[in-house]
């Protein structure tokens, strides 16, 4: 299976807490189908002192669902599902299917 969703890519939130969200990927975890994506489903966490840490109350992160995110448009930004194509040099290039615009830079 092709990556649809890779890192550095910005998507948007189609369904949970942060509908509507746009933000860049940050990590991809492929064996659970998750993404981690800036300023998504932001969660707090206790954190107790280490040596290294002082501890205190951390917010970051958490993944959510592949399935709940999608490709923002290059065109105007909307949520858009992606196509693949081959390009003049062979190499297999990601695109919107609503625009037509390459995702792949």
């Amino acid at each position: 299976m092709a990556a649809k969703i890779k890192k550095g890519d910005t998507v948007v939130v189609i369904a949970g807490r942060d509908k509507g969200t746009k933000g860049e990927v940050l990590k991809v975890l492929v064996d659970d189908n998750r993404v981690v994506v800036r300023g998504v489903n932001v969660v707090k966490k206790h954190q107790k002192p280490s040596q290294m840490d002082p501890g205190g109350l951390k917010s970051f992160e958490a993944p959510i669902h592949v399935s709940n995110v999608a490709h923002a448009d290059p065109r105007d930004g909307k949520p858009v599902r992606v196509g693949f194509k081959t390009d003049e040099h062979g190499r297999k290039t990601r695109f919107a299917k609503r625009s037509g615009e390459s995702i792949d830079v």
